[in-house]
């Protein structure tokens, strides 16, 4: 399998040159990376090449590395039905630079586009309805990105005693922050009920 998309890899690469800068198979998945600005090409290439025909997209998202300069990764997943693969896609854009949108070649990118502006802050041009898709209405900050606060932004609630919507600032309460679950591997100090009798066992000789 990793000989196949070695293979594969490696065709990409030499058909579309300085447009992918390496490619990498690890765990039974092969990943391209390509210039930002040739998104499209790369991925027209991925779509109608007859050794690729990966005619679906999966997804797309981000990863935010906030200490590089480039600090956001892409990340574009695509199926080919035909071939029984899948490839992965990473360019690499900062805060202010827009990566070329995919939908005029994929239609179904459009929501997957609008979620990783809406999350990491990250601009697609070219994209018809360029808006967030998933915070509340008069939302600020981008709640993915490694430097977002966890709080002090305002969400937005419907009261059902008041009949109206409520703007109210994002509070954790700190018992909400500290976790004491039961661990599979450790366990509590203390005795859950009814499992007296289990611990109880435990310590028999």
């Amino acid at each position: 399998m990793d000989d196949t998309l070695d293979r594969l890899g490696q065709t990409i690469k030499t058909a579309l040159g300085s447009s992918v800068s390496d490619y990498t198979v690890a765990l039974g998945e092969l990943t391209i990376m390509a210039k930002a600005a040739d998104i499209l090409k790369v991925a027209t290439f991925l779509k109608t090449d007859a050794a690729c025909q990966f005619i679906c997209i999966i997804d797309v998202t981000a990863v935010d590395h906030l200490e590089r300069e480039q600090r956001f990764d892409v990340v574009y997943h695509f199926l080919s039905p035909r071939l029984n693969q899948r490839i992965r896609v990473k360019v690499a854009t900062d805060e202010e630079t827009p990566v070329p949108s995919l939908i005029s070649l994929f239609r179904g990118a459009d929501w997957f586009e609008r979620e990783t502006y809406d999350l990491y802050g990250v601009l697609f041009t070219g994209h018809p309805d360029m808006r967030r898709i998933l915070t509340d209405y008069g939302f600020e900050g981008h709640p993915l990105r490694k430097d977002f606060p966890l709080t002090g932004f305002v969400e937005v609630r419907y009261d059902d005693e008041q009949k109206r919507v409520m703007y109210e600032k994002v509070k954790l309460a700190q018992e909400f922050r500290s976790f004491d679950f039961l661990s599979p591997w450790e366990g509590t100090d203390y005795l859950l009920p009814g499992d007296e009798k289990a611990k109880a066992e435990k310590k028999t000789p």
